[in-house]
């Protein structure tokens, strides 16, 4: 029994990878696995209905590389023991960012400045081989530039100050079937609000022939760097990114990168065939 289980999980979605002898074998992807937001038996139940119980693999797995969302502190522990209770036979379980996997999958042992910006947003200064500086991107509500979730909520803000056309705004409507109070209500009384602000990211990609849209994902993209990547102070070091929203909008991303004074690489959507890569 030699298999490798690879999980990389954002908020929104989770991407499984079975590795035996250094190949891919088999893959799937699920609903998004993040312990801050979510309860064990929540986790649990991702784990087993959409990956665990249905492909014939859970009992031949030896050992788990876990790259998550939320994967810190106390939750590692916690996230580790989850996953021992589901794959019984796994030797080894380790869990990890996912900005390390970002980081990994960008670069290998190359230095460099990793970003993840998806529904969430991340970064760190790579060296590598470790994380050696991290600024803390503080969720949507009080940080997470260049996200989905908050280009999400420029985008709704915009849309109902008056920032957009109105023509625009009614045709959100009508194509959503949404009300301003059914997203006032989505937003601040539902639970994973930032999946759902994220979500407005499919409605942004299909006008981004409206200048004012666009400027918009370049100022999201912008203040991202701004709040972020120019802590490191690495100027000199190129940065890649992982994530759906760097990956659809390459070309906003790549105006703010080089406004701000930036030199952007690799731009992937998904970090796992790097992890792949690293763990043979």
């Amino acid at each position: 029994m030699t298999m490798k289980l690879i999980v990389d999980s954002g908020s929104t979605k989770t991407d499984w990878c079975v590795v035996d002898g250094g190949e891919a074998v088999f893959r799937t992807a699920g609903h998004g696995i993040n312990p801050f937001q979510q309860t064990d038996a929540e986790i649990e139940n991702i784990v087993n209905n959409e990956f665990a119980s249905g492909y014939g693999y859970a009992g031949k797995i030896a050992e788990i590389k876990f790259y998550g969302a939320g994967c810190r502190d106390r939750m590692v522990p916690r996230l580790e023991r989850l996953l021992r209770k589901v794959f019984v036979n796994a030797v080894r379980v380790e869990v990890c960012s996912d900005i390390l996997g970002a980081a990994r999958a960008l670069f290998g042992d190359r230095e460099g400045i990793a970003c993840i910006l998806g529904t969430g947003a991340n970064s760190c200064l790579y060296d590598g081989r470790l994380i050696t500086a991290n600024v803390p991107p503080l969720g949507y509500i009080l940080g997470d530039e260049g996200s989905g979730a908050v280009l999400g909520r420029m985008f709704i803000n915009a849309l109902f100050k008056g920032g957009l056309p109105a023509a625009m705004r009614d045709e959100f409507l009508k194509e959503t079937g949404l009300t301003l109070a059914d997203i006032i209500n989505k937003v601040y009384r539902e639970p994973l609000a930032n999946r759902f602000l994220a979500s407005m990211s499919v409605f942004i990609h299909n006008h981004l022939k409206n200048k004012d849209l666009r400027s918009l994902v370049v100022d999201n993209f912008r203040s991202f760097f701004r709040r972020n990547v120019s802590l490191y102070g690495r100027r000199d070091l190129p940065v890649g990114a992982v994530g759906s929203i760097a990956f659809y909008y390459k070309s906003e991303l790549l105006e703010a990168a080089e406004a701000e004074g930036y030199t952007v690489g690799k731009v992937i959507k998904s970090p796992m065939e790097g992890l792949v890569k690293v763990e043979r």
